[in-house]
């Protein structure tokens, strides 16, 4: 099987070093519109580079589609046609409308199209889900859910990422409705610039808080930040009526107890690749599996749309003050 990665920054990389590893995987090829860039990954993992001119006419078997999120439109948009198995790092888009004109592009062309919701991959979280849907935690009563980056994002990322909830909590979003089986109801969001002013040149914060009940009645909390102090921490508890859970509590979690009983905080993780290395090699696995129609998709585009109505619904909140109505979204 050959897969054409097109990207070669931080996360072309992973995924040309996962599939490089990945028996199934005959070839690797690389795209990307600096040449050089390409050829010095290429090098380190034994790939291909292919011109990014004509990338999308070289015969492959599926593409991981890795270029900056103001790229993806454009990309998918030449690639969807070739009714290939389409891997594509979240968002699809920034905007409700082009999200839903590249689903319907893939539908219409029979391209399998996954999104990189990693966190679905890591195996904590995966048995956090697979144990509620198992019934063992009888009754969902609530989540909590905390999402915080080790490091800020630099200017430059931040005028392209579409702000703290398109970028930093679609992935809460997303595991909110696989975890709860549910789609979200309503928001309540609020969000400040507590350190970072950079943020406040942009319409965008360092920190955020939300509040969100699912149709299900599920009650979730979720807090946001862009700087944590110690390293990066992603971690959710889940409550019910029979068992609590968590996963992302362990040794490496960037926390001090007050009690000092738990060995926390030991090399705590510092960025979200290193938190979620694992679970990116997981989907990478899982992304080679669906191509070969070993699996149904295993994250399809349709989580990344209803999580960015979401994310809209945590700015129109921002916007009037008050709950929000996911449905009132277009």
């Amino acid at each position: 099987m050959k897969v054409l990665v097109m990207g070669a920054g931080r996360m072309g990389a992973i995924r040309v070093e996962d599939l490089a590893a990945d028996p199934r995987v005959t070839e690797v090829m690389i795209t990307n519109r600096n040449q050089p860039k390409a050829q010095a990954l290429a090098d380190q993992f034994g790939a291909t580079v292919v011109p990014w001119d004509n990338a999308t006419d070289r015969i492959a078997d599926a593409v991981v589609v890795a270029v900056g999120t103001d790229g993806h439109e454009f990309v998918l948009n030449g690639v969807l046609p070739h009714a290939l198995p389409v891997l594509c790092e979240k968002p699809i888009a920034l905007t409700v409308e082009a999200t839903q004109a590249v689903i319907d592009l893939a539908k219409r062309s029979g391209s399998g199209l996954q999104i990189g919701f990693q966190r679905r991959f890591d195996s904590a979280i995966r048995e956090v889900h697979d144990t509620i849907e198992s019934g063992a935690v009888g009754t969902l009563y609530a989540l909590t859910m905390t999402a915080h980056d080790f490091t800020p994002s630099t200017k430059e990322f931040m005028g392209g990422s579409g702000g703290i909830f398109r970028d930093l909590h679609v992935h809460d979003f997303d595991l909110i409705r696989w975890l709860t089986g549910s789609e979200v109801a309503k928001v309540y969001a609020t969000k400040a610039v507590r350190k970072f002013t950079d943020y406040a040149e942009f319409d965008d914060a360092d920190v955020s808080s939300i509040n969100v009940t699912t149709l299900s009645g599920v009650q979730i909390t979720v807090s946001g930040a862009r700087h944590g102090a110690l390293g990066h921490d992603v971690r959710l508890e889940v409550f019910g009526s029979t068992d609590t859970l968590s996963a992302g509590l362990n040794q490496r979690t960037p926390l001090r107890t007050m009690e000092g009983d738990l060995a926390v905080n030991t090399d705590a993780y510092h960025g979200f690749v290193d938190r979620f290395r694992d679970a990116f090699r997981n989907e990478t696995h899982s992304f080679v599996s669906f191509a070969l129609g070993e699996m149904d998709n295993p994250c399809p585009p349709e989580s990344a749309l209803e999580s960015l109505r979401v994310a809209i619904a945590c700015e129109q909140s921002i916007i009037t003050g008050a709950a929000v109505e996911v449905s009132q979204v277009p």
